[in-house]
C-alpha cells in the first residue's frame, strides 16, 4: 500500500515545504489548493506530488476529491490541514461576513476534510491529522477578532477530534506557529528584519514530519513553534 499524504492549502511557505518533506520521506503527496497553475508547476519540481484544484470553503467537492485521491494514489494515511485565512479587524469593525468567512476556512473546512478522509485513515494501523494553527488560537488580539475566534474554534475542534480518534490510533495534533513565516510577501513587508526573525518553513515541515512519526505511547497533541528570539 502506498504511503499517501494530503496537504490542504499548498502555497509558497509551509505548504510547499510540507510537500517537499513528505515526498522526500517516500509519500505520494496530494497537493490541494485553489491555484491549479501553481500546483502543476510545483508538481513538476517535486517528485511524487499531484495537483488537485480545491477550495476548502466549497464543501460540495470534498467527497469527490478524496475519492479521486484514493482511486489514483491509494488510501490516505496523513492529512495535513494547512488552509488558513482571516480578517484582521476588531469586533466592532468586522462584519458578520468577515466572521463567517474566517470560520468557513478554519473550522468548516477542517470538519469537511476530516469526515471525507476518515474511512481512508481507518484502513491503516496508525494515521495522522495535523492542523497548522497560529498564536491567535490561544490569545485574541484586539484587531484579530474574526481570525482569532475561528482559530480558537479550530483548536478546540482539533482537541475534540484527538480525544475521539486517539483510541483508534489516529493521531490528531495542533501546531501553533507563533511568528512570521518566511515568505516573499512577508520579506517585502518586513524588509528590515534579519533571517533570524522569521519562521523557516522547512523547519516547520520537519517538526510536523516528526509529529506524524511519533510512537503511539508518547503522542503530542499541541506543539508550539517560534523563532528563538520571539517575544512571547
Amino acid at each position: 500500500m502506498n504511503k499517501v499524504c494530503v496537504i490542504i492549502g499548498v502555497g509558497p511557505g509551509n505548504g510547499e515545504a510540507l510537500a517537499r518533506r513528505f515526498s522526500e520521506g517516500g509519500f505520494q503527496v496530494a497537493m490541494l489548493a485553489r491555484s491549479r497553475d501553481y500546483l502543476e508547476s510545483l508538481a513538476q519540481q517535486i517528485p511524487n506530488t499531484h495537483a488537485y484544484e480545491y477550495d476548502a470553503t466549497e464543501i460540495d467537492s470534498v467527497n469527490s476529491t478524496f475519492q479521486a485521491i484514493e482511486q489514483t494514489l491509494g488510501p490516505v494515511s496523513v492529512l495535513l490541514y494547512n488552509a488558513g485565512a482571516g480578517v484582521f479587524k476588531n469586533a466592532e469593525e468586522a462584519s458578520f461576513d468577515d466572521f463567517e468567512a474566517s470560520w468557513r476556512t478554519n473550522v468548516q473546512g477542517l470538519v469537511a476534510a476530516t469526515k471525507a478522509v476518515l474511512p481512508q485513515l481507518r484502513q491503516h494501523d496508525t494515521a495522522s491529522i495535523v492542523v497548522t494553527s497560529a498564536s491567535a488560537a490561544t490569545r485574541g488580539r484586539a484587531n484579530s477578532a474574526p481570525f482569532a475566534s475561528a482559530k480558537a474554534a479550530q483548536r478546540s475542534l482539533a482537541q475534540s477530534l484527538a480525544r475521539q480518534l486517539g483510541p483508534e490510533r489516529i493521531h490528531v495534533a495542533n501546531v501553533v506557529i507563533d511568528g512570521v513565516v518566511d515568505l516573499p510577501r512577508t520579506r517585502e513587508w518586513l524588509h528590515d528584519k534579519t533571517d533570524d526573525f522569521f519562521v523557516n518553513p522547512s523547519a516547520v515541515a520537519e517538526a510536523i514530519w516528526t509529529l506524524c512519526h511519533q510512537d503511539p505511547s508518547a503522542w503530542t497533541f499541541e506543539l508550539d513553534i517560534r523563532p528563538f528570539g520571539e517575544n512571547w
